[in-house]
Parts: structure tokens; sequence; C-alpha cells
């Protein structure tokens, strides 16, 4: 379907006689409610809203003409800052700002700056852990099995990074040393912290 300069005029003639989409787009016949919606859009006619306005349902007396137009309404004066200011002898009700921590980001390939968590780490479990990697198989991640430990030891970011690669405890991720580190008993954590 192609809109002709015929199709137009009556879609124009319709549109502006209060039509609906569906009944021009019946009358043109060949073309949908929303083909005549696109072209009504694109031909830039006006869309209607305040021109069509339902009839009232009952016989009363047409109240349009009695309205007058509404003044125009004054434009906002600003306050004086004195008004605007909170009294000095009454408490805020905000709560106050308070600064949060910075986060920082290190970039990869940079060591890692101390962990607070180290210092809950026995020393004992620390050397033994110490001797443990000096006889760590050093496997890569694809070389890791169920039965191997996996332990990460050194950066991700760096190519000096790799797994333990012992022998794994039954039931756990990690090597004996390494289970010694990451599965604490709670009370001798509490204990160090006091």
């Amino acid at each position: 379907m192609s809109w002709t300069d015929d199709r137009v005029e009556t879609l124009k003639r319709m549109w502006g006689e209060g039509q609906s989409a569906s009944a021009i787009a019946k009358e043109l016949g060949g073309v949908t409610r929303n083909a005549v919606i696109g072209k009504v859009h694109r031909l830039g006619l006006s869309n209607r809203i305040d021109e069509a306005e339902p009839a009232p349902a009952t016989a009363e007396p047409d109240r349009k003409a009695e309205k007058k137009p509404a003044a125009p309404r004054p434009e906002p004066v600003p306050e004086p800052a004195e008004a605007r200011a909170e009294p000095a002898d009454e408490p805020s009700t905000q709560p106050a700002y308070t600064p949060q921590p910075r986060r920082t980001i290190v970039p990869a390939g940079q060591p890692l700056p101390p962990q607070p968590s180290a210092n809950e780490i026995s020393p004992e479990a620390l050397a033994s852990v110490r001797e443990v990697e000096k006889k760590a198989r050093r496997l890569t991640l694809m070389e890791l099995t169920e039965r191997t430990c996996k332990w990460p030891i050194g950066d991700p970011a760096t190519e000096k990074f790799w797994f333990c690669g012992l022998p794994a405890q039954a039931g756990k991720p990690y090597c004996e040393a390494h289970v010694g580190v990451a599965f604490q008993p709670m009370s001798s954590r509490r204990d160090r912290r006091r």
C-alpha cells in the first residue's frame, strides 16, 4: 500500500473531523490502524487530546462558557537567607555526616598490603606452612584434582602464582598444614584476639 495524495487528503479530512484511526483505516482499506497513526504522526497533525472531550452524560447546562479564564499565578518570591536558616539553638534532625574509610585498589602485579587476618595465625602454624610450601608441587589451576591441596600461593596477577598441590586431607580442600591455617577452632581464635 502506498500513500497517494488522494489517500493522504482523505486521512487529513477524516482526522480533522475527529474520526478514529480505526475508522480511517477501514475507510481507506488496505491499511492498519497503526499505519494511520504513524502517518498522522509523520504529517505532524494535531493529536486532538485538547479537541476531543467526552460529551456530558446528563443534560446539564454548558459550564464551559460560564468559566472565567484563570488568573495568572504570581511567581514565587525567594525567601531571605535568614528565614531559611535553621535556628542555632534547635538541634538538627538530620544525622551528622560520617566519612567512610577509603578502600585502596591495588593494580595487578603489585604486592598486596599486609592483611589483618595474618595476625590471627599462630607463629607455629606459619612456620609449618613455610616449610610445607618449600616442598609443594607448585601446580597450575588445570593440574589440580580433588586429591591435591588447592591452597593458592603468590600473586594471581604474576607468573609466580601456583597452588600447593600436596595430598589433601580427606574431606578438605587443603593439605594438613594449610588446613591448620584455614580451619582454626573457634576458642583459639577468640583467645588470640584478647
